[in-house]
């Protein structure tokens, strides 16, 4: 899309310069190039939209006739469009040619909030002299403090009023968040409680498989890489969730937390079995049946199966 609108703004900046001897082509030439264009079979389709710029290019009479659109002159609509494609670093340099219009607040404030979804301040009223610019800048010094010390990222950010000091701010803030290192924010969720309690009640679970859902779950709170104290609370908090988002499955399954507790794990040691290269014997579809209807004996052997096939056929659960 964005080569299609720097075709045309090109096209329009050299009808209006009319091809002069100052600038490309005479008319008279462009002509005859448009009309070899069309009796040429390789270019008929770039002919039909008009004199090809690559045909333009070509014959550029020198090097010093090469230049790049003004984006000041199309009209601002187009050129915000076009400077929204590019990312911070990119952006900056642009402020460098046009200033204006790299620096519009509403483009730095798309940047912001595409990366980070969710800020305190983004719902106050902004303090003097506040540019979403600056802001972008400060987002960023704080990710990279958070992924090498979680406490003194989440302190810069409370101290720059970029987030609130609340439980639930924070969780926010995370579930938003995709610059966090997961391993770093693994060990701050462990030590705050608090903040993992509300980012599970972030989560939507209604009407997903279970072992979808769980994907999806530790797609936000990675797993830890042994078993233990944390990783039973994580299931624990997931499936209090996942009943809570669920009721009406809960009721006609006959299951509860517990029972989802049971499953959860049983989904687990089933994506190490068969995705393991260790393990040599995988467990065979009968064999999880027998062995998870034998830990939660309401469970029907018809579910049970669909949560084998599922792992099967997609893989890990926590991967």
């Amino acid at each position: 899309m964005g080569q299609g609108l720097w075709r045309v703004a090109r096209n329009q900046q050299l009808q209006h310069q009319g091809y002069g001897g100052q600038g490309y082509l005479t008319r008279e030439h462009g002509r005859r190039i448009a009309t070899n264009n069309v009796s040429s079979t390789s270019h008929r389709k770039q002919a039909q939209g008009g004199i090809d710029i690559y045909h333009l290019l070509k014959t550029r009479k020198s090097k010093e006739q090469e230049g790049f659109i003004n984006l000041e002159m199309l009209p601002p609509e187009l050129s915000f469009t076009i400077l929204s494609y590019l990312n911070a670093t990119d952006l900056c340099l642009a402020s460098c040619v046009w200033q204006d219009l790299a620096n519009d607040e509403l483009l730095w404030q798309g940047l912001c909030k595409s990366t980070w979804g969710h800020c305190s301040i983004y719902n106050k009223n902004p303090p003097l002299g506040f540019s979403f610019r600056k802001l972008y800048m400060q987002l960023d010094e704080g990710s990279l403090t958070f992924n090498a010390n979680p406490d003194e990222g989440v302190n810069y950010f409370m101290s720059k009023g970029i987030l609130d000091d609340s439980p639930k701010e924070i969780a926010k803030f995370i579930f938003c968040t995709r610059t966090l290192n997961w391993k770093k924010l693994r060990i701050y969720l462990d030590e705050r409680r608090d903040v993992l309690d509300d980012l599970v009640t972030l989560h939507n679970f209604r009407n997903q498989f279970l072992p979808n859902a769980l994907r999806e779950f530790f797609r936000h709170i990675h797993a830890p890489e042994e078993r233990g104290e944390y990783l039973e609370t994580l299931i624990t908090k997931f499936s209090h969730r996942f009943c809570a988002c669920n009721p009406d499955l809960m009721r006609e399954l006959g299951l509860s937390p517990d029972a989802v507790y049971v499953l959860c794990y049983s989904l687990i040691l089933l994506s190490i079995d068969l995705t393991s290269p260790h393990v040599k014997n995988k467990m065979s579809k009968r064999e999880f049946i027998r062995n998870t209807r034998r830990a939660a004996q309401n469970i029907s052997e018809d579910f049970v199966g669909h949560l084998y096939d599922n792992i099967y056929l997609i893989g890990h659960v926590a991967a």
